[in-house]
């Protein structure tokens, strides 16, 4: 329950039923995310792998990066100083590789 309302339910309630179902809904799916990202992603970093959504929101979420277009091709520009440079690329190639549900 912490983490939901973490994630926004803690802006309950609306006036219209639909609203507080698609609200309820939004932020299960955004706990349902956190913790999977944690347990497949970063499950041997220490500091992340028990971490409160604040924490992965700052640490991964919010990074200090540029998404950058050269030769039609996408890449990811993320600042040299930022701490959990490492943290995020290991964490994003585990979920890349992954392999697709069935």
């Amino acid at each position: 329950m912490r983490t939901n309302k973490a994630m926004g339910l803690r802006n309950l309630p609306s006036k219209m039923w639909n609203v507080n179902v698609g609200w309820v809904l939004t932020c299960n799916l955004a706990a349902d995310l956190h913790a999977w990202t944690r347990l497949l992603g970063l499950h041997d970093d220490t500091e992340l792998a028990r971490a409160e959504p604040q924490t992965l929101r700052y640490c991964l979420w919010h990074l200090p990066a540029r998404l950058v277009s050269h030769a039609r091709r996408r890449m990811l520009k993320i600042s040299v100083t930022w701490p959990w440079k490492n943290a995020f690329l290991i964490c994003w190639q585990r979920l890349c590789a992954l392999p697709a549900p069935t």
